[in-house]
């Protein structure tokens, strides 16, 4: 595409011209799907697998209690609730609700979404509750009392914003939020961290950090753990790169010297740094240790408790109380190992065994006070199985999911494709064990941002795919972190064709293998995933039957102009630069469709009120493949934010949406 742009008008998100726009595209997109009788009994079955009330209740500790946030059929904004662990180990725990919702949207008139609490420490009393309207990332912030199970009258309170917040003490904050000019980046997000005093107006409280215009944010918390209460502040100069700094006293700022590009926090007495480059003689994606205080004087011996090869990369790490447990893969299979600090150094053993071609993952530890963790073991074709443990004691099993859809007859296995430039790049596939003839398959992708994508069961999946006879394939591309720094590395700015190569070469790959064929392969991403989507679809038409992309990034000379996308700037590159403007260009899904050409189906999906990914993305594109005359569905939620649906109605409806579309295009099996 040439020339302006057309389209712009689209991505004036509630203008009149624009929604009346959504308007009509909606009603066709309804018009071809929800007539068609596979949509009523998806919807149904899916809002049956989302309302489950047998799922488990992830729970996070605070004190004595085990909190979580819950979501039913009778409850569909859901409500925020604790039990004691002697009652979570019952099949049925007697639940304390602390905030229902759905009675609180109903009392102020506006579509509240659970957006999250910060509970304060020690004590438990007091909560920073997040509250989102329909969906969005920008919450309001209001205090709330947990014994009185009611908002703080005259307590702590913040207007609308991408807002940051901290507790410091009872009666202190560290906030970051939107106060009117130059307090927010040009990513929309805070610029200043303000220590915010009880009884004083929040744009009275004092400035003790700021961050640059074209940075990312700035954050600010405090670290309450008795004997090692400090204060840090930092800085996101992009989506990969910030200063961390010591917040010391009367607002000294200590530079905690470490390169921009590594993760860095203290634990106790220690400094924990994950370098994403080489640094001091350890491999980019090593995990390092240093004691906080010699660290600070100069000292940079470091413990080694993780270091990469070339098959192994590091997924993450948490504490207990004296433990560190951490979490790798090694092509993609996860392994457990407790890591115990001693007068010699750290001593290692395994945790746990994780069954093949399955995920594990901690779900909640209690760091400051015991060794005890909450284990969650799952697979695409295993439901999870939630177990607690103390380290070097017993292990009890918590919660078993239930099975969802039918898994007789299927099977899942790993396989290898080989990318453009000999990369081999793994991939998942789950379906018949037996089929003997290719059959309809749906390839899901990311890609990005240094995601990971591992084993895990699905049950949306499993009962709207798998069960009807589909085979369903997760590919580890690069642009993920699935091996490492270097993965993620690969596919970033003027390299991401690399991502694409290899998206496009595990599909190659499954129609080699017989598995399906192109006109049976569907494939399906969001946000960074959704310009996966675009971008096979301009570049490898031929090798897919049907495209769905929901909340996608297409437009990549203006992505950066729109809501957050300023931030993402190092993940792509800057479209205003020489340098970089002629692969954006190259790579924009948007700026490259033709008429012409031979583009499968495609459903494009977002959400009037997604803040991070503008809607015009999706808008604008379905617009240019209509007056290219390509045939292309357009579905927009007026709420749901980012992730495309604000409750469980909402999600079951558009993903009925999506399933139908790929049933209708790729047929086969019970689907059909």
């Amino acid at each position: 595409m040439t020339g302006e742009d057309p389209f712009l008008w689209l991505e004036d998100v509630e203008g009149e011209a624009a929604l009346g726009w959504v308007a009509e595209r909606n009603a066709e997109t309804a018009a071809a799907l929800t007539s068609d009788p596979r949509f009523e009994t998806l919807r149904g079955e899916l809002r049956e697998v989302l309302d489950d009330a047998e799922r488990i209740p992830y729970t996070v500790r605070r004190g004595a209690y085990l909190y979580d946030y819950w979501r039913d059929a009778d409850r569909p904004k859901g409500v925020w609730r604790r039990t004691t662990l002697e009652q979570y180990r019952k099949d049925e725990p007697a639940w304390d609700v602390l905030l229902d919702v759905d009675a609180l949207a109903a009392a102020d008139g506006e579509e509240w979404v659970w957006a999250g609490a910060a509970v304060r420490y020690p004590d438990y009393r007091r909560a920073l509750v997040m509250l989102s309207r329909d969906g969005s990332d920008a919450v309001v912030v209001r205090e709330f009392d947990l014994d009185d199970r009611a908002f703080v009258p005259g307590g702590f309170e913040v207007a609308e914003a991408k807002t940051r917040v901290a507790w410091i003490d009872e009666d202190t904050l560290f906030v970051g939020a939107d106060l009117g000019p130059d307090s927010l980046t040009a990513s929309g997000y805070p610029r200043t961290v303000r220590r915010w005093r009880r009884g004083t107006a929040l744009e009275d409280a004092e400035v003790v950090y700021e961050a640059e215009h074209t940075d990312v944010s700035a954050s600010g918390w405090y670290d309450a753990t008795p004997g090692f209460e400090r204060a840090f502040v930092s800085r996101a100069t992009d989506f990969f790169h910030r200063e961390l700094h010591l917040l010391a006293d009367g607002d000294r700022l200590v530079r905690i010297d470490v390169p921009a590009d590594a993760g860095a926090y203290a634990h106790r007495q220690w400094l924990v740094v994950t370098p994403k480059s080489p640094w001091l003689g350890h491999p980019a994606g090593s995990l390092l240790v240093f004691d906080f205080d010699a660290f600070l004087a100069g000292d940079r011996t470091a413990h080694a408790l993780f270091t990469p090869d070339e098959r192994t990369a590091l997924s993450g790490h948490c504490w207990t109380r004296h433990h560190l447990i951490l979490d790798t893969l090694a092509d993609v299979a996860t392994r457990l190992e407790v890591l115990t600090p001693g007068p010699d150094g750290w001593s290692r053993r395994p945790l746990a065994d994780v069954p093949p071609l399955s995920s594990a993952c901690i779900t909640d530890t209690d760091p400051d006070t015991s060794d005890e963790y909450f284990l969650d073991v799952d697979g695409f074709l295993q439901p999870s199985t939630l177990t607690r443990g103390h380290i070097g004691g017993d292990t009890e099993v918590l919660k078993q999911a239930p099975a969802r859809f039918d898994t007789a007859g299927l099977a899942v296995r790993q396989h290898f494709a080989t990318s453009r430039d000999g990369t081999a790049v793994p991939y998942f596939v789950v379906g018949p064990a037996d089929r003997d003839r290719p059959g309809p398959a749906l390839l899901y992708g990311y890609g990005g941002f240094r995601d990971q994508q591992t084993p895990g069961y699905d049950a949306i999946t499993g009962r709207a795919w798998l069960a009807r006879g589909g085979t369903f394939v997760v590919a580890n591309i690069r642009g993920g972190a699935e091996y490492g720094p270097a993965w993620h590395q690969a596919a970033l700015g003027p390299h991401r064709v690399r991502a694409f190569e290899d998206f496009a070469a595990v599909a190659a790959d499954l129609t080699a293998r017989g598995i399906t064929t192109p006109d049976r392969l569907g494939i399906t991403g969001a946000s960074n995933g959704g310009l996966l989507m675009g971008a096979m679809l301009v570049r490898h038409p031929e090798l897919f039957g049907a495209v769905v992309a929901k909340v996608p990034l297409l437009d990549m000379l203006r992505y950066h102009r729109l809501l957050a996308g300023a931030s993402w700037i190092a993940e792509y590159g800057d479209p205003d630069t020489e340098a970089d403007r002629p692969h954006l260009e190259d790579m924009s899904p948007y700026h490259n469709l033709a008429a012409g050409r031979p583009y499968p189906p495609v459903l494009l999906m977002t959400s009037t009120r997604d803040d991070r990914v503008h809607p015009g993305h999706a808008r604008k594109t379905a617009a240019r493949l209509r007056e290219l005359g390509h045939r292309v569905l357009f579905h927009e939620n007026t709420g749901g934010g980012h992730g495309g649906a604000s409750d469980n109605e909402q999600a079951a409806h558009n993903r009925a949406l999506a399933y139908t579309f790929l049933w209708q295009h790729l047929g086969g099996g019970t689907g059909s």
